[in-house]
């Protein structure tokens, strides 16, 4: 079987595994940190804002039964995409909203769904989320992995914000 990975990063990577991880095709769903300039960054390095990383999430995904236009689509009903520095609660560089593409098709696949989220009119401010190359993924330490199944209650309380975004966002 041949697998493909997708990196997303939109907010804090806790609520971003998720949406993803209950899809069919998903093999493999990581929290994690990308985007920046420090190799193996830890979670206390990453929130001090200097070493220019982003919570991400690193998905392994079959694409013979989920593509990955099926998972920018996904991506893009779990965040807000008008806000640049962070995602509802999560503040700063480090929650910014980013598609990081590991090749051309990815890339063109994620701008023109991008394009076709800002002619949609659903928002009525700028879509902001960037589409970058994909920079060396580093898996978050253990204790963040299935942070959702680990602590269901922390998770739920820090998606509050989140589900009603995407209830009044999304809901059609």
């Amino acid at each position: 079987m041949a697998t493909e990975t997708a990196i997303f990063a939109g907010g804090c990577f806790w609520c971003m595994v998720h949406p993803f991880d209950q899809q069919p095709g998903i093999l493999k769903v990581v929290s994690g940190y990308t985007g920046g300039h420090v190799a193996n960054p830890t979670y206390e390095q990453v929130c001090s804002h200097t070493t220019g990383h982003t919570e991400a999430v690193e998905i392994t995904f079959d694409p013979a039964v989920i593509s990955y236009a099926e998972l920018v689509e996904i991506y893009w009903r779990q965040t807000d995409p008008t806000d640049a520095m962070g995602q509802f609660q999560d503040r700063g560089d480090s929650y910014r909203p980013v598609i990081f593409v590991n090749s051309d098709q990815q890339r063109s696949i994620a701008e023109a769904s991008k394009e076709k989220l800002i002619a949609s009119g659903r928002f009525n401010e700028p879509i902001v989320t960037q589409i970058e190359a994909a920079k060396p993924f580093y898996p978050a330490e253990d204790y963040h992995q299935d942070f959702y199944k680990k602590e269901p209650w922390r998770a739920e309380l820090g998606e509050v914000k989140r589900k009603a975004f995407i209830r009044e966002k999304w809901s059609d």
